[in-house]
Formats: structure tokens, sequence, C-alpha cells
């Protein structure tokens, strides 16, 4: 009976032992590796450690070593003391080996320039003569070889860059010339494919990122894994814009061809969060404000009640759509004209909102057009229709990447709609209620949670406020937590749009003009003496009545009787 207690404690004695046993050469400075076999590694500033690769065949001229940590940056170089021109430092670097002739053994060194334990991942990838090499053709970067990806982010958008790469050669030959010739024997034949990777939604941890990079570092498992988003030719610029993803954990790679040999190389894969995983304040778990946050419950509670009873409260419906608009424009006003923070921002933008939805009501209640409130509710259901059709793949097509054919493109989609609805305004009104309702609870779940569907409209106002986002490829995950998420956003839509059908089926498409009500209703109660109301003073005398009344309650009240002596 002892040994199924015992077995558990076993498996973990083995398994810390085995952990050990992976990170002890390391600590003593050697760490043995083997070709496209992964190895986690401990590296400390005092002690570099040193990656060594024996036995290398002879028909591989070119080896890529790479390391990668979660968020502590690494020095990898090719001697101890560690010089620009022959090291990288950083979270995910490598370096290109060219084998001399007769050379069997490599030789690395890894370290951390801080003072705390960095854990890592190193790999090492073999190529022959035929392969290209990634970033053989560098004259930006340090390295004479550079096959790593540059990234930089900001809330916006991700930006990453790299080397060209050159014609593969055999060991102890010259390496082609760069900028001999652009004709097929030269590397203006070679290809590039970007390829991108989504780590899973919510999760940052160290442990995911690890195991998920060995999924993007060789050419088989990028095109297995990865999505491939663009395609470049050697005479395009080899710097690409994506759509930043706070909170998110994507992975890119590059893969190079030479379609002359039909051999491929990868770089060394990048991967980003677009968020600061060690900053003490708007790190990756405080991305969500307070402010963010309180705007879109309430707003949300708000669209929940459109979702379903917005057409019989047809004020409140209006006063909805009003802010809306009237909200939109002015974020964008004040982002793009002052230097206002976020913050305030967006205080302004609900007291605009509020505004722009009284404005609204207030229309409706003295002017009784239908057509007028029913336009503006139809270029936000328009708008956000068109949205939804440049949030799908068809939104990165190069075409739209020139403003003026997005726009227009944009702008005749959102006037479909309320086109298509002139002849039924009822109808629009409670799909624009059920589908605009609905999808304000997506917004205040994404305040929470991540959801892909809140850059449904976010990367409409990122196009909007920023000039250079129309470079940028807007592809984004879509996985479990996004498919509850749209089966909620679904259920919701097309519960709130049946009930208001069913309900308003045999109700009146809108209601009165307020106006006209309000006038006929005075003009009665002034010629009909035996109604009640025509006894009731007007306002002006009621105000002034009521004011006095408070004027008399704050009065200090006058004592009885005299004071003076009497005089006898």
């Amino acid at each position: 009976m002892w040994l199924p207690r015992f077995f558990p404690s076993a498996l973990l004695v083995l398994g810390l032992v085995c952990r050990r046993e992976a990170l002890v050469n390391s600590s003593a400075g050697l760490l043995e590796l083997s070709l496209d076999k992964f190895r986690n590694v401990l590296l400390n500033k005092t002690i570099p450690v040193e990656a060594v690769i024996r036995n290398i065949a002879s028909n591989v001229t070119v080896i890529i070593f790479q390391v990668h940590s979660h968020q502590k940056n690494v020095t990898i170089s090719f001697d101890k003391n560690s010089s620009a021109n022959s090291s990288g430092t950083g979270v995910d670097k490598g370096l290109v080996s060219i084998l001399r002739p007769q050379q069997s053994v490599c030789t690395w060194y890894l370290q951390s320039p801080d003072a705390s334990q960095v854990l890592s991942t190193a790999v090492s990838f073999a190529y022959s003569e035929r392969d290209p090499i990634p970033g053989g053709c560098n004259l930006e970067f340090n390295l004479e070889v550079d096959p790593n990806i540059y990234l930089e982010y900001n809330l916006i958008d991700t930006r990453i860059k790299f080397a060209p790469a050159n014609l593969g050669y055999a060991r102890g030959a010259n390496p082609p010339s760069c900028d001999s010739g652009t004709g097929q024997n030269s590397r203006w034949r070679l290809r590039y494919d970007i390829y991108q990777y989504f780590l899973p939604e919510n999760d940052l941890s160290e442990t995911a990122l690890l195991n998920h990079l060995r999924k993007m570092s060789d050419v088989q498992s990028v095109r297995a894994n990865g999505i491939r988003l663009v395609s470049l030719t050697t005479d395009e610029k080899t710097n690409v814009h994506f759509s930043s993803l706070p909170g998110q954990g994507v992975i890119y790679n590059v893969i190079v061809w030479d379609p002359l040999w039909n051999t491929s190389a990868a770089y060394v894969p990048v991967h980003t969060y677009a968020c600061s995983l060690t900053a003490l304040v708007d790190n990756c778990f405080s991305l969500r404000r307070l402010s963010t946050k309180i705007f879109f419950t309430t707003f949300a509670v708000l669209g929940l009640f459109i979702c379903f009873f917005g057409h019989r409260f047809w004020k409140t419906d209006l006063f909805y759509m009003g802010f809306i608009v009237m909200g939109f424009i002015f974020f964008v006003l004040f982002a793009r004209i002052t230097s206002l923070s976020y913050d305030v921002c967006l205080i302004l933008t609900a007291v605009a909102g509020l505004v722009g939805g009284l404005l609204l009501v207030a229309y409706w209640w003295r002017f009784g057009f239908v057509l007028l409130c029913m336009s503006i509710v139809g270029l936000v259901l328009g708008f956000f229709f068109s949205s939804v059709i440049f949030f799908t793949p068809l939104g990165d097509y190069k075409v739209f990447r020139d403003d003026a054919v997005f726009w227009v493109t944009f702008s005749c989609i959102a006037l479909m709609v309320p086109i298509v609805f002139v002849g039924c305004p009822r109808i629009l009104n409670i799909l624009a209620c059920g589908i605009i309702g609905s999808y304000s609870v997506i917004l205040a779940i994404a305040c929470y949670l991540y959801t892909s569907l809140a850059y449904i409209t976010l990367d409409l106002l990122r196009r909007v406020l920023n000039d250079d986002f129309s470079q940028a490829y807007t592809n984004v995950p879509f996985q479990t937590n996004d498919l509850i998420i749209l089966a909620v956003w679904g259920m919701l839509a097309v519960g709130g749009i049946m009930v208001q059908l069913r309900r308003e089926r045999r109700e009146i498409p809108f209601p009165p003009h307020p106006y006209r009500i309000w006038k006929r209703e005075r003009e009665r109660r002034i010629t009909n003496i035996l109604d009640p109301s025509h006894h009731i003073p007007p306002l002006r005398e009621r105000i002034h009545n009521k004011l006095s009344q408070i004027k008399e309650f704050f009065r200090k009240e006058q004592p009885a009787g005299e004071r003076t002596p009497l005089l006898l």
C-alpha cells in the first residue's frame, strides 16, 4: 500500500532532479547543445555561459544560434568580452556563424546584463549552402550578418524591420555581392514571408511564451503554425506595420525563400505584448483604466436597455444615438487638436455626448421630423456595419492602404444602410437598437477581459487618430473567449430584435409629435374652464409663489408684545 502514496512524491523529486540536471551545466559555465533541440538555461551577470555545439556535419555551412527570454534582456556574443559588432542584447536575439572548412565546433557566450538571474531558452538551426542566409546583406545594424527582427511598439501600432538576406554559398567561398545586380543570379530573387502567431489570450506567463516560441523558430514550424500576412520582394522595404494588441502576446517571424533552389531559412522570432511587464505604472496588468471601466459600464447598462426596449422608449433611443455621434466626434477632436490626458478627454467626451443626446431629443420634441432622426440612427448602424466589413481580412487588402480609397469605400458602405431601409424606418430603428445596444455590452466586457471583438470599432478610431495606421495590418486572434463572447453578443442582438418586433407589430410606427400634443393640450386648458387644469396658475406665478414660500421660511419671526416701558 505504500507504493501509491510514494509514487507522486517520487515523480516530483524526479522532475526536480531533471530540471536541476538541465540547468547544472549552465550554472557551471557550459551548455552543450544539439541542432534543433531547445535547452533551458539560467543566466546571471557574473558567470557567462559558454554554449557549444559539436560534431557539425560537413554539409552544414551556416548555423543560426538564438536565445529567448520572457521579459529580461540577455546578451549573446561570439567572444567572452562582447563588443557592439559581435554581440546583441535583447529578449529575442540570435547570431549567424559562417562555418570555415573542416570546422565542426561552434561556440557562443550568454550572459545576463542585469544583476538578477534570467531563465531563457536556447536553440540552434543548421542550413546548407543552397539555403539563403537571413540578414546576410545587413547595412543598417551593428552585426555584419544580422538575423534578428527589430520590433518597436506603442499602444496603436507595432513595427518590425529586418536586414535583407543574401544567397547561400559553400564553406570557404566568398559571399555573393549584395549589390552586383538585380538579375536572377543575385539576392534580388529572394522573397520574404512575414508570419504572425498569437499566444493564448489572457496568458502572460513565462511558460506559455517559451513553449509557443518553439512553434515559430524553424521553417517547417513557422509555416505549419503561423499566419502569413504579407509577402515582400527584395525591392520592397523590409519593415512592416501591425495593429498593436496591448495585453495579447504575439510572435512574429520572417521566412526568406529562394525560388531558384526552392530553399528557405527563418530569421530569429521576436515576441511582444505591446505593453511593459515590468513598469510600475501602465503595465500589462493595469492596462484598463478605472475611468474607462466606469464610462463603458454605464454605457453598456443603457445599451442593454436600448437593446430590448429602445423603440418603445423612443426618446431614450434618440438620446443614446445622439450620445454616440457627438461623443465620437468630440473625442476625435480632443485627441487630435489638444494635448489633454486620456482621462480628461474621456470626461469631456461624456459631457459632449450628453449634450448631443439632449439636442437630438430636443429636436424631436420641437420639430418631430422622423426622417432626420432616422438618418442619424441609420448612419450609426451603417458606420458600425462598415467597421465590421473592414474588421475582416478584406480590410488588409493593399488597395485600402490608400486613405482616399478606404474612406470613400467606407462611407459608401455606411450610407447604404439608411438608403436600403428608407421605406421601413421602424425596422431600421429596431435593428440599430438590437445590434448597437448589444455591442456596447461587448465593449464593457473588453474593459475587464481581453476580447478581439472590441477592435471592430477601436481600429476605426485608430485610423482616424493616427495617420500612419493606414499601413498597419489589423489581424487579431479569434480564440475560445472570443467565440463565447460572440455567442453572447449574437443572442443579445437577436433576442432584443425579436422582442421589439413582436411587441411593436400592432403599435404605431413612431410616437406622435410631442410639441403638437403639448400645444393642443395647452389650448384645451385655456379654452375649457371645466377642466381642473384650467385653474392652475401660470408657470411664472407658480414659481414666484414657491420662492415666496421659501423666503418666508427663512425669515426671522418677530416677537409679539411691546418691549418699551409703559408711560404712566
